[in-house]
């Protein structure tokens, strides 16, 4: 499966992907961690671990500060 992610504000990515991958799968391959960013389809965020489904993901990456 091709999926085009949007990393917001930065760059965009076509990822290939095998059937059954999840969204932390996605993310690994390019070079994210759950932890970092939140990955959103059709503007509402999904779990890292549910199998992608879109063939179109954005991804937003968090800000801490202090």
């Amino acid at each position: 499966m091709d999926v085009t992610v949007d990393v917001v504000s930065e760059t965009t990515h076509e990822v290939s992907i095998d059937d059954g991958a999840t969204y932390a799968d996605l993310l690994s391959a390019i070079d994210y961690s759950p932890q970092e960013v939140s990955v959103l389809v059709d503007g509402s965020p999904v779990p890292e671990d549910q199998p992608v489904a879109a063939d179109t993901v954005q991804v937003v990456r968090l800000i801490k500060g202090g």
